[in-house]
């Protein structure tokens, strides 16, 4: 389908994962439809995830006051608008906006059935491709490429970051996570980073700085912690050049799927069917988790394990990971 002069507005307000799986949104809409101009609206605190993105023409950021946002975005005069957040936020975007609008379908419904009652109605289509439906009406179809994730121009590069290691196979494993229950817990991070055959670099925010310490502590032969000590570009790089990538469900752990790496993925308390997020078009990935009759018991993670035993984490068949890493 041929479009001439549309100009269209993409709503995402967070998260990090989130944002980074709606890059194929933006990229088949740049290259599907003729002289189209992309615009995009998040928070500022993700900016950075979006400023070096070549198919976005413009960057909006949300103000402190909705209706500044508004007001600014009126100016544009948006042929139509794409919601992927489908937020109350993003319905008064929208309806200030007054223009043809699509809205991502959220499911929440039957995602609460899945927690709650363990009746799981959700198709485990990928989050993608839950998007990309959302701009199917213009006759956007799925390049089945990967996400994108664009380094700035003056990014550090790997031998400045890993001056003793850039030349060499590593893993590069983030402890991080927004919550507690997503996190494999520091005594089985440490007994896997002992069985892995290849210099293991940590990463993670502030955040877990703790957990990094206690991890290299322990594993100081194996181990280099670069936690809390460099930004997330910096990050991107090791994870970038890394031989295998190990992750929780986080979004340095998604933006490694951008550069096809040798995945494995760890999960707790979360399942990647139930919000579409199992690694998305990797050659060689492995999800790591374990069955449980309480398992999810969340949609985006907990402070704690509700039942106390927390056995999503502590049962993870270590070995199955080994092995991952070691024969692919």
């Amino acid at each position: 389908m041929k479009t001439k002069g549309l100009k269209i507005l993409i709503i995402r307000f967070s998260s990090m994962g989130d944002i980074i799986y709606t890059s194929p949104v933006i990229r088949c809409l740049k290259n599907q439809l003729e002289n189209v101009e992309i615009h995009y609206l998040t928070k500022p605190s993700f900016k950075f995830l979006l400023d070096n993105n070549p198919y976005l023409d413009q960057l909006h950021l949300l103000q402190p006051k909705l209706a500044d946002t508004i007001s600014a975005l009126k100016k544009e005069q948006f042929d139509i608008v794409i919601d992927l957040h489908n937020s109350l936020r993003s319905l008064l975007v929208k309806t200030q906006l007054g223009v043809k609008s699509s809205t991502y379908k959220k499911e929440r419904l039957k995602k609460w059935l899945a927690i709650k009652w363990k009746i799981n109605l959700i198709k485990p289509d990928h989050l993608v491709d839950r998007y990309l439906k959302t701009v199917a009406f213009l006759g956007i179809k799925n390049d089945a490429k990967a996400i994108d994730y664009f380094l700035p121009a003056d990014a550090l590069s790997i031998e400045k970051i890993l001056p003793h290691y850039y030349n060499k196979p590593y893993i590069a494993f983030v402890i991080g996570a927004t919550h507690f229950t997503k996190r494999m817990p520091n005594n089985k991070v440490i007994e896997l980073c002992e069985q892995l055959n290849l210099p293991v670099i940590l990463l993670g925010g502030k955040d877990v700085e703790d957990n990094a310490n206690a991890i290299h502590q322990a594993t100081i032969d194996k181990t280099v912690n670069m936690v809390g000590k460099i930004n997330l570009n910096d990050s991107v790089t090791i994870v970038k050049n890394a031989a295998h990538v190990i992750g929780f469900d986080t979004g340095l752990t998604h933006i490694a799927e951008a550069f096809n790496k040798k995945l494995v993925t760890i999960w707790g308390s979360t399942v990647p069917e139930l919000l579409g997020v199992q690694p998305y078009q990797v050659d060689h990935h492995y999800e790591a988790g374990v069955e449980l009759s309480c398992r999810p018991c969340s949609k985006f993670g907990l402070s704690a394990c509700p039942k106390k035993h927390f056995n999503c984490m502590k049962t993870i068949e270590l070995e199955k990971i080994v092995n991952f890493i070691i024969h692919e």
